[in-house]
């Protein structure tokens, strides 16, 4: 690990690769949720990039019966 990177669990935003390790959801399916709630807080456009807030995802997750 480079001496500048910082851990994915320690990131406050995630690209919709590391989200899909992280949470162990398909990039797919990421980007399909993030297309079905395109104004949820846990959103963050990068450009034309999609960010994930993890905190609030995980809390999104914690609500939600089925992914």
């Amino acid at each position: 690990m480079k001496t500048n990177e910082i851990p994915i669990w320690e990131k406050y935003t995630l690209t919709i690769d590391e989200a899909a390790v992280y949470f162990r959801i398909g990039q797919k399916r990421l980007r399909q949720i993030a297309a079905e709630n395109p104004d949820a807080d846990f959103l963050l456009s990068n450009g034309n990039r999609v960010q994930i807030k993890r905190k609030l995802f995980e809390k999104f997750i914690d609500t939600t019966t089925g992914v």
